[in-house]
């Protein structure tokens, strides 16, 4: 996977890309060792952290990936993507309160579509559990 010559794949982007690409072949173990090796480098990169986060969901390791969010959201408090992928944790957990919360401050920092839908989705969520 790496040429130990080639310095670019020492870096916390090369490692999170390639924990990215693990992710869409859902290969979550090694995306999490990826993000690990992109984290070792630099603890306070927050992407490889929101990423992590993103695998350990995949595995449905819910409390190891709310962690990821946390610190994520933690180091940048302004990281939109941590805030909306952790409502979206909350929904898959019918958290839907908690859900809500995270899908407001994501949409107060910046008011992406996606976010704004996730949210307006969350009655309808909360609606089927109840029938």
């Amino acid at each position: 996977m790496m040429n130990p010559l080639d310095q670019t794949s020492n870096t916390p982007e090369f490692w999170d890309g390639q924990g990215c690409a693990f992710c869409e072949t859902e290969r979550f173990e090694d995306a999490i060792a990826a993000f690990d090796q992109a984290i070792a480098l630099d603890p306070r990169y927050c992407k490889a952290w929101n990423n992590r986060g993103n695998a350990l969901c995949g595995l449905r390791r819910y409390s190891e990936a709310l962690a990821a969010y946390e610190k994520a959201i933690a180091l940048r408090p302004d990281y939109h993507q941590a805030w909306f992928n952790r409502g979206l944790l909350f929904v898959e957990m019918m958290a839907y309160g908690s859900a809500v919360e995270s899908f407001d401050r994501a949409i107060s920092i910046h008011p992406d579509p996606r976010y704004i839908h996730a949210k307006e989705s969350i009655w309808l969520n909360r609606k089927l559990m109840t029938v």
